[in-house]
């Protein structure tokens, strides 16, 4: 008897969490919601208009993604609680095992619902930009920069985001100087957005002969991509636009002629690029759409002074305001902002990075 008191117990916090879950993500309204978009779909005329079908069945697909795991969780305490009465009833106790292993799959999944939650603010649901920047010394942060890419695209690739290098500014020796990641995926930026500021190396060079320890930075710069028409169009008179040959290592897929585009907002100094097309003209509206993201990402942050603080929320990007440092002799990678140390340095560089930006979001940073 005591142990089913104690399932009873895991199952009212359970339902009581499910509840709050529920009211937090205003489940009924968005349960009325589908109800409607499920209705127009069975009319004949929306079948006719493929633009509006199409996008009454994607927000069907987000409405079904955000409420489902909770509906089924609901579903699955109310079988539970129907078992243990019947258990109760027929003084068998044999399905406890079973019942316990039910109740930990459905507090796993509740916790992972718990989890997004923390996605709250309005552009956490976007896809995002990855701006990477190697900072003062040469060779060194630009190889570190590079190593940084390759983090990042291996950390997507285990969300199962999407990945499209937009550019790449190559070092003159190794490395990379800059570069632009187009990231798309639920959640996307609101997974990569804790990540914005300044990556700071300590490692023995393996560029100098000596072996002397080096201090490299890169500065990673996140926005949202706003796919919405933006209110304030970019004026042609306030940007410079150049073209150039893409700068990759070779092969098949680097361009011959002057395709590549970076577009300069003369007012923010604010530079995009895009080099992954062969079409100079895809390259410059792509470029063109980067710069609308970024000005209008930075615009909500604020509207007073939005052309001044565009660039000082990139130039306050500064060496001394590190978000994470990695020591790679003494194989210790420590977040200065949460204080998570841990040894595994070569576990972080392969992308796990799950400790470090699931704490920063627990934190609201």
């Amino acid at each position: 008897m005591m142990e089913i008191l104690k399932i009873e117990n895991k199952i009212k916090r359970i339902k009581k969490k499910i509840k709050n879950l529920k009211n937090i993500i205003k489940y009924y309204e968005e349960e009325k919601k589908l109800n409607n978009i499920k209705h127009n779909l069975k009319k004949e005329k929306i079948w006719k208009n493929t633009k509006l079908m199409l996008k009454l069945k994607k927000n069907k697909k987000k409405i079904e993604n955000k409420i489902n795991p909770i509906k089924k969780n609901f579903i699955k305490i109310k079988y539970l609680i129907d078992l243990i009465k019947l258990s109760k009833q027929l003084k068998s106790y044999e399905i406890l095992k079973d019942i316990n292993k039910e109740i930990k799959e459905i507090e796993k999944v509740t916790k992972e619902i718990e989890f997004y939650k923390m996605f709250y603010k309005k552009y956490d649901r976007l896809n995002c930009y990855l701006d990477l920047q190697s900072g003062s010394g040469g060779i060194e942060s630009q190889d570190w920069t590079n190593m940084l890419l390759k983090m990042y695209l291996k950390w997507a690739q285990k969300k199962n985001f999407k990945t499209k290098i937009i550019s790449e500014s190559r070092g003159e020796i190794a490395g990379i100087k800059s570069s632009t990641v187009h990231i798309s995926g639920n959640f996307a930026f609101g997974w990569f957005r804790t990540e914005t500021g300044i990556h700071r190396l300590v490692r023995k060079s393996p560029f100098n002969s000596t072996g002397k320890r080096h201090t490299s930075f890169a500065s990673i710069y996140v926005y949202p991509e706003i796919k919405k028409k933006i209110k304030s169009r970019i004026s042609y008179s306030d940007i410079k636009i150049d073209v150039y040959r893409s700068s990759g290592a070779g092969g098949q897929h680097v361009n011959k002629t002057e395709s590549a585009v970076r577009i300069t907002h003369i007012p923010t100094n604010l530079v995009t690029q895009c080099q992954n097309y062969r079409s100079q003209h895809k390259n410059k509206e792509k470029a063109i759409k980067q710069m609308e993201c970024k000005l209008y990402n930075l615009e909500i942050e604020n509207n007073k002074k939005k052309k001044k603080k565009i660039e000082e929320k990139k130039s306050k990007i500064t060496w001394s305001k590190q978000i994470r440092s990695y020591i790679l002799d003494i194989s210790k990678v420590k977040d200065i902002r949460t204080g998570i140390e841990t040894n595994d340095i070569q576990s972080v560089l392969n992308g796990n990075l799950e400790k470090f930006i699931k704490k920063t979001l627990k934190l609201g940073i």
